[in-house]
């Protein structure tokens, strides 16, 4: 199995390809229910959402973007935060009986079913389309699938590394990679368990021992891949395909070793002053329009069973995905965080 490098010519034809799988789809979902007629006119009343989410904001705006071009009188209000930094927020509004958010999507599915009685019932048109070993509670959806990636500036990294273990080399160090701290959500929380099972329980200090720079989450650190801070990024896929899609300097692969996937949960929550909009938001979100449109525009992957296509680079028959024993996540997350904090030598 090789690794899969994106370069322009095959990103622009993936794009093109992309574009008509997406019209297919975008065919279809049109004649699917984003919710009863009820549903739409009673959004139409409330007219906003407030929307807490961990995922990077830049997709975020263009989701809502593509979301009002369908429904332009819903305003979503969004407050991104890191997974850690907002599982502290929700807790704490809601221990003080002042949760302002109608929607919640967040990167960590153990840390959101320890809170699922925070979530009212909800269940999409197209629940059934769903996979059902990512679902961790009936009121909890997975809006968001990322996939890990290796990314570099095209400008500065002539001889890119091309697997996860070339990330141990001593050629790429020191601090010309960029990693995202252990402690920062679910979607880091899943790629060092796949480090540390599938890679070897020696894989973090190897690959510790080449200096990575440390960053709080993925924004700074492919920004500060565009910018040449660092000629390597250790991010989730989308964003460097974001990246690249506007011009940057930045290339992406996915190792052949495995694609570590993390499955978002999102849900309305029980206090929603607005319900309504905040169901007919994330129906539009996990439909196979809003699904196709992720993807396509975004490089992101989908949780349904039949996926309308998939981002340029990306071959389920080539790529092994790779998805965490969610017992195992949930049980092994604070050992292993601090064992990888010490590793690292990073201090919270």
């Amino acid at each position: 199995m090789s690794s899969l490098r994106i370069n322009r010519r095959q990103f622009t034809a993936g794009a093109a390809a992309g574009l008509a799988a997406a019209t297919i789809g975008s065919q279809r979902a049109n004649a699917q229910a984003y919710g009863s007629n009820e549903l739409i006119e009673a959004a139409k009343k409330e007219g906003k959402i407030v929307y807490y989410t961990a995922d990077f904001t830049e997709p975020e705006q263009e989701i809502i973007k593509a979301f009002n071009k369908r429904f332009p009188f819903v305003k979503v209000e969004i407050v991104r935060a890191p997974g850690g930094q907002l599982i502290t927020r929700i807790k704490t509004e809601a221990a003080a009986g002042k949760l302002l958010a109608d929607a919640v999507n967040h990167s960590d599915r153990g840390l959101m079913q320890g809170i699922a009685d925070l979530f009212q019932d909800y269940t999409p048109p197209n629940a059934k389309d769903y996979r059902e070993d990512v679902l961790v509670s009936p009121k909890l959806w997975p809006r968001s699938t990322l996939g890990w990636s290796i990314a570099f500036n095209t400008e500065l990294e002539k001889n890119p590394p091309k697997s996860w273990m070339d990330l141990c080399k001593p050629e790429y160090g020191p601090k010309k990679i960029g990693q995202v701290i252990a402690p920062s959500g679910g979607t880091t929380w899943t790629r060092i368990m796949f480090e540390r099972q599938v890679l070897g329980e020696d894989y973090w200090k190897k690959q510790a021992a080449t200096q990575p720079v440390l960053y709080p989450s993925g924004a700074p650190t492919s920004d500060a891949l565009v910018r040449g801070e660092v000629s390597i990024g250790v991010v989730l896929y989308n964003i460097a395909y974001i990246k690249k899609r506007d011009g940057a300097p930045v290339d992406a692969i996915f190792p052949p070793e495995g694609v570590p996937l993390n499955f978002y949960a999102a849900g309305v929550t029980k206090t929603a002053v607005n319900p309504n909009a905040a169901k007919l938001f994330l129906n539009w979100c996990m439909s196979e329009e809003g699904q196709a449109f992720q993807i396509k525009e975004l490089g992101y992957l989908t949780a349904l069973k039949n996926p309308p296509l998939n981002p340029p680079g990306y071959d389920p028959k080539v790529v092994k995905a790779w998805a965490p024993n969610f017992e195992q996540y949930v049980k092994l997350r604070d050992e292993w965080v601090e064992e990888w904090n010490k590793v690292y030598g990073y201090r919270q």
